[in-house]
């Protein structure tokens, strides 16, 4: 088999739906299978699929066991020699995946491509590309300096947004949210590091992925998406995953660094957490007190 998209959902039966709806199409002509990994959504999404796509493969769990753990199971039993790692919240076009496959047959050091995502209204997602946060590139980033210049590549590696967003280039990480990968490439470095619960785990296979030799590429081929939509970014939940996958990550790839060099980055990461808690505290208390405003 060519092919194998999966798809881990919780509690998005809607943007599942249209999800599903596109990849039928996109997969139209092409060897492969779709997988859905249900992490025990309270909603009718399991019913939805069972019905509406029969020829889906359907993995339901009693818990929420989180998207690298979910993504894993699927990859396990699918037989494709490529996987696509797809979010619920994105709407692909007819030509996605033949497109996609095109370059990754053309580019046999490819392990793994990403694409030009959009934003609900029509403007460019800067995690369609991104740089390896490295200990500086993390500071940049998080003291604010990527921000002020973007097209740095010094200080907006991060987004890397000093590329040309129209031409198919070589990147360093790809989003979780469209990850094709090569299957051979799965089996040299590993799979999913089920540590991280969410966020995180891209960069994570993308930086194994690098360092096992293989590229990552980035494809301009537009895909809608809905950017978060099958997450909760609004609890006191989402900042703690969050942060915590950045901690893991330079843990687990940087933690022999002197702590004059990991320092600065661990007290960046923390000060954006309570940054970010502060203003969801001060966002739900306006609300409390002003709450038709």
């Amino acid at each position: 088999m060519k092919l194998s998209v999966v798809i881990v959902s919780y509690n998005v039966r809607h943007y599942l739906v249209q999800c599903l709806e596109s990849v039928a199409r996109a997969i139209e002509g092409i060897d492969g299978d779709v997988w859905v990994v249900d992490n025990n959504s309270p909603d009718d999404s399991v019913a939805a699929v069972r019905s509406l796509f029969p020829d889906v493969h359907v993995i339901v769990n009693n818990v929420n066991v989180g998207f690298s753990r979910a993504n894993n199971q699927a990859i396990s039993q699918a037989t494709g020699d490529f996987i696509l790692l797809l979010n619920p919240d994105t709407i692909v076009g007819r030509q996605a995946f033949t497109d996609a496959l095109a370059l990754m047959e053309r580019e046999p050091q490819a392990g793994a491509l990403g694409v030009k995502m959009l934003n609900r209204d029509g403007s460019f997602a800067k995690e369609s590309r991104r740089g390896l946060p490295t200990p500086l590139t993390a500071f940049y980033k998080m003291s604010g300096l990527c921000a002020l210049f973007p097209r740095s590549r010094r200080f907006g590696k991060y987004y890397m947004q000093y590329l040309d967003p129209r031409q198919a280039t070589k990147i360093e990480v790809i989003s979780g949210a469209f990850m094709l990968l090569r299957r051979k490439m799965l089996d040299q470095v590993g799979l999913l590091d089920e540590d991280y619960f969410m966020y995180g785990e891209d960069i994570d296979l993308s930086y194994r992925l690098l360092k096992g030799g293989w590229q990552n590429w980035y494809l301009p081929y537009d895909i809608i998406h809905y950017k978060g939509e099958s997450t909760q970014k609004s609890s006191f939940r989402y900042v703690h995953v969050f942060y915590q996958a950045m901690l893991i990550f330079f843990n687990k790839h940087y933690g022999h660094l002197s702590i004059f060099f990991s320092l600065p980055v661990k007290i960046a990461i923390y000060s954006r957490a309570i940054v970010a808690f502060v203003q969801m505290m001060t966002k739900r208390f306006h609300h409390f007190l002003y709450p038709r405003s």
